[in-house]
């Protein structure tokens, strides 16, 4: 390439695949090197990019590689982090990185790093958008169907409890209308919200989340040499969106309800706290003592003047998940980014101070922690040339 076809392209925009050129120009201290992963196009290449380059150019690339995608909606997951030559030793970098929060970061700091983005269909957002505004619409009839029925009548004697219902509760419930037979995840979130324990608890610590959705399987199921990793659930922003691992990883069933509540009731606790501190844990157990009372009957029990049965699931619903590999609940909560979730076969002994005092499903969530660290790269000190800690 020469000097005018390099002046011709725009800022931030990549240059060629690094196969097309040779050895002496992508060292020449100008340029550096990166692997861009994208999994529904099944692109995996190495692009070159210059060296002012921010992660918004990045992304404006991206979508005029792929159109039909919205990169404005995406997250890029740093997969096989390494420091570039250039960096200091203390320079931190992030994991995820995501708009607008990371747009003027100089995507630099991750030179010979693999990016692996995750980004929506733009004709999947439409159709997302008018399903919601149909369910909307249908609803409104309902409930205007129900004042109707209803005129005349006196008024509940539990309208205290109703109004408490009505601010802490989940005010969007909305499925993913791209994967198969949404009416049924809609059923089972439905069946989430109006879950006596779960609204007990919603009551009880006044809780209010904007959006219970699911997630993609495909989109959080990740497999190395070491096993395989799935994320069960996110908690975006302290209650803003809450997203469920509702299906199985070949979206031919669903998981247990059960279990599935229990990964509600961890993401809940995320609405007061971040981090898996003792605090979290307290919180969180104390939510599932909550709906486990509500769940406390053999043939059902009476809640509110209503009758609410924990018979089997729907069909094709699994067994509970909850302890084989790689299922672990998340990470903390995510606010202004995420937490890539895994498992690890060993328990390690809890001798340090931090792990003092912890359950074993908490050093187990520790110990799943620290192995994505050690999985993402190193962090500080020294590592030698075969990849084990100096």
């Amino acid at each position: 390439m020469n000097d005018s076809e390099q002046e011709s392209q725009p800022k931030g925009a990549p240059l060629p695949l690094a196969s097309e050129v040779s050895t002496s120009y992508i060292n020449d201290g100008e340029h550096f090197e990166m692997t861009i992963k994208f999994a529904p196009e099944k692109h995996s290449q190495s692009w070159l990019f210059r060296d002012d380059t921010t992660f918004e150019d990045l992304l404006m690339a991206l979508g005029h590689q792929w159109p039909e995608y919205d990169f404005l909606k995406s997250k890029a997951i740093v997969e096989k982090r390494q420091s570039p030559p250039s960096s200091s030793s203390t320079t931190k970098t992030k994991s995820l990185l995501k708009t607008p929060d990371d747009d003027a970061l100089p995507m630099q700091l991750y030179a010979g790093n693999s990016l692996r983005f995750m980004a929506p269909k733009k004709s999947a957002l439409e159709s997302l958008h008018a399903a919601s505004a149909s369910i909307a619409k249908r609803e409104a009839a309902l409930q205007a169907q129900r004042r109707m029925a209803y005129k005349g009548r006196p008024a509940p004697t539990s309208s205290q409890r109703t109004d408490s219902d009505t601010r802490f509760t989940f005010q969007t419930i909305r499925p993913l209308p791209h994967l198969p037979n949404p009416s049924r995840s809609l059923s089972f979130l439905n069946r989430l919200a109006s879950d006596p324990g779960i609204r007990t608890a919603m009551r009880s610590h006044q809780f209010t989340v904007g959006l219970l959705t699911e997630m993609d399987p495909g989109q959080y199921t990740a497999s190395n040499h070491e096993g395989t990793t799935r994320i069960l659930g996110l908690n975006r922003n302290k209650g803003e969106v809450i997203e469920l691992r509702l299906r199985t990883d070949a979206y031919d069933g669903y998981r247990d309800y059960k279990t599935i509540r229990k990964t509600l009731c961890h993401e809940l606790a995320h609405n007061v706290h971040g981090d898996h501190d003792r605090q979290f844990w307290d919180l969180c157990k104390q939510i599932e003592r909550e709906v486990e009372r509500a769940d406390y009957t053999k043939n059902g029990r009476v809640v509110g003047g209503e009758e609410y049965e924990y018979g089997p699931g729907p069909v094709n619903e699994l067994p509970d998940e909850g302890e084989e590999e790689g299922m672990v609940m998340d990470h903390g909560g995510w606010t202004g980014g995420t937490y890539v979730l895994g498992a690890s076969d060993a328990v390690p002994s809890p001798t340090s101070a931090e792990s003092a005092g912890l359950t074993r499903r908490e050093i187990l969530a520790k110990a799943a922690e620290e192995r994505m660290k050690k999985a993402s790269g190193p962090k500080q000190g020294s590592e030698n040339e075969d990849g084990r800690r100096g």
